[in-house]
């Protein structure tokens, strides 16, 4: 690996942790923010999804305005405004000023992504792609991991508003490294942008979203629920219309026709949704009801952030040499099964019995997952579509998690006690073995040579 090679992962790594921290940490906050400004279950559900929803919907754009802009410019415009919102969330006087801070540091979030992998697929090739890829992989989803970790220690120590301003470390150091990257930035003659396809998915994500996170304090009946619902509906239907017909659509239905890369974001929905669900109610039922502080309930997780440092790579470069498929119909199988062990906690819990054994089988199953099922949906097109091909994996994953956690009032019934625990661990491990089922369906091996260029 070159030093440019090494200097660009590095950059990859760092942006994309910022965006990934950000949301792991949150949830680990929500009691605490409750404790503080007040706000019942919804209130932690549009805390977690306001910044789902304009991620989700705004990380789609982000592949366009990189072509527009290049990449290197995005990414650092993208590191700047989520340093901003950060601090402005650890300064919030209320509740719903969270929610809006959220929301926009979501839209900057949603830059960071796409522009980093894009990154590494323009400057790594075969081998030396995957292995790039597995390490990318491996520490993006450790920030997912570490941030229950370090976010619980500011707000036992400090206070949540202190978590809040963790991201400011890694966006520092990345802006210094993107100063020092002697790269010209890329730039697509002729590439547009379409801003009414990324206008009709936010108003689309945002008006089901809303129906589905309050629907349990109005009811489906009150025209506050079904009004926005409807109108999310027919955004959402109004977004695919667009991009069938546009010349230039966010999201190239085109490639959909590449089977990996299908199968694959099939897989990535159910497998993401379920990683939202059970990171959602673990973390929260820890504080809420087995009464573990922010630290302890962080450190929870821990074996898995461990596995995900030390084996990620291997699978990375494990799946570039066998393909995919094993991986991510074993992975998300073990991870299921890892719900399913926790379901013997009993209050009041023991953790070492009850909760580790089932966090390992988790982290090894999310270990042997993440690394190839990324490399599947990027390795099926070809690499001057990486941006928008990893724009679209993120964004489905994005979009899976926050269907998922709107959805966490319906599915736990509107309490975390044990009895919602459990249920939604039953439903987290029946989603990973849907991902399962479409990774062995679908999946072909080795890589199918793309049908969409």
């Amino acid at each position: 690996m070159t030093r440019e090679q090494r200097l660009v992962l590095a950059i990859a790594v760092l942006g994309s942790f910022v965006s990934f921290l950000d949301g792991t940490l949150a949830t680990v906050a929500l009691p605490a923010i409750r404790d503080e400004l007040g706000g019942g279950l919804s209130s932690q559900q549009w805390i977690v999804d306001a910044y789902l929803i304009t991620l989700g919907a705004l990380i789609l754009i982000a592949g366009s305005l990189s072509d527009v802009y290049g990449r290197i410019v995005v990414l650092r415009v993208g590191l700047i405004g989520f340093g901003i919102t950060s601090a402005l969330i650890a300064a919030a006087p209320t509740v719903e000023f969270i929610v809006v801070m959220r929301a926009l540091q979501g839209v900057a979030g949603a830059l960071l992504v796409p522009s980093s992998l894009a990154l590494i697929m323009s400057n790594f090739r075969d081998a030396a792609q995957a292995r790039a890829i597995g390490s990318w992989t491996g520490w993006t989803s450790v920030a997912q991991l570490v941030g229950p970790v370090v976010g619980g220690g500011f707000i036992d120590l400090l206070s949540w508003r202190a978590a809040f301003l963790v991201n400011v470390v890694p966006i520092a150091i990345c802006l210094v490294l993107l100063a020092r990257l002697e790269q010209r930035d890329v730039r697509r003659p002729g590439a547009t942008i379409d801003y009414p396809g990324a206008v009709l998915a936010v108003v689309g994500l945002g008006g089901t979203v809303f129906a589905l996170i309050e629907q349990g304090n109005l009811g489906w009946a009150s025209p506050a629920i079904w009004g926005p619902m409807l109108v999310g509906v027919l955004a959402l239907a109004a977004f695919l219309r667009r991009q069938a017909t546009t010349a230039q659509p966010i999201l190239p239905l085109g490639l959909f026709r590449v089977r990996n890369f299908a199968w694959g974001n099939l897989a990535t929905t159910f497998i993401y949704a379920a990683l939202s669900l059970s990171g959602f109610v673990i973390v929260v039922y820890l504080q809420q009801g087995a009464g573990f502080g922010a630290t302890v309930a962080g450190l929870a997780m821990i074996p898995t952030t461990i596995l995900m440092i030390g084996l990620s790579s291997t699978f990375g470069r494990l799946s570039g040499r066998y393909g995919p498929r094993l991986f991510m119909t074993a992975g998300p199988l073990l991870a299921g099964a890892g719900f399913l062990l926790m379901l013997s906690v009993t209050d009041p819990m023991n953790y070492w019995t009850q909760m580790l054994p089932g966090v390992i089988l988790f982290g090894l199953g999310l270990t042997v997952t993440v690394a190839p099922l990324t490399s599947a949906v990027l390795g099926a097109v070809a690499p001057e579509r990486a941006g928008i091909a990893s724009a679209v994996n993120n964004a489905i994953s994005r979009v899976a998690g926050l269907v998922a956690v709107a959805m966490v009032g319906t599915i736990v019934g509107g309490m975390l006690d044990l009895a919602g625990f459990y249920r939604g661990l039953v439903v987290s491990a029946l989603l990973m073995g849907v991902g399962a089922a479409f990774s062995f369906i679908g999946i072909r091996t080795p890589t199918a040579e793309p049908a969409e260029r």
